[in-house]
């Protein structure tokens, strides 16, 4: 099983983390690589939130480029933390993510994100989960990070001075 974890530090309450986050993730997103469909709103929380998504895998998979997971939103708690769990193919697998927010004070939250990831093959685990994990999450930290700066540099840019 993969087990990867990363944090790091936003200017901005846990509140705006979370209402930027998931206005995001209520919407689906389309980019050149990534697709995020939306099947269910889940609860006033995110409980519930189910979403299909396309992502590139390594070709030597034999699908194109593309892998696809139905994901699910659990233990969704505003403003602290969220849960999702995941199966995904063509290596069929399950992986499940937690994402916690932690209020530093002074308007800064700390970001924890852990995610694992487990191949169902036995054989297929040994020879590819590492490879494959590592190829899919090659870019998160650092996207997901930029991203966050730069949707609560707009948050508070609208809002004007405080």
């Amino acid at each position: 099983m993969q087990d990867h974890r990363f944090d790091f530090v936003v200017d901005g309450t846990p509140e705006e983390v979370w209402d930027v986050i998931w206005a995001r993730t209520r919407t689906g997103i389309e980019t050149d690589k990534v697709k995020i469909e939306i099947y269910h709103q889940g609860d006033e929380e995110g409980n519930g939130l189910v979403r299909h998504c396309y992502f590139p895998v390594p070709r030597y998979l034999l699908s194109g480029g593309r892998a696809q997971s139905w994901e699910w939103i659990t233990e969704a708690q505003r403003p602290q933390s969220w849960r999702y769990d995941a199966i995904g193919k063509p290596l069929w697998s399950k992986a499940s993510g937690w994402t916690r927010l932690e209020d530093l004070g002074e308007g800064r939250t700390r970001v924890y994100f852990r995610e694992t990831y487990e191949v169902f093959n036995p054989l297929m685990r040994v020879l590819l989960e590492k490879r494959v994990h590592d190829f899919i999450s090659k870019d998160n930290d650092r996207l997901i990070e930029a991203s966050l700066h730069a949707s609560l540099r707009k948050l508070h840019a609208a809002a004007g001075p405080a």
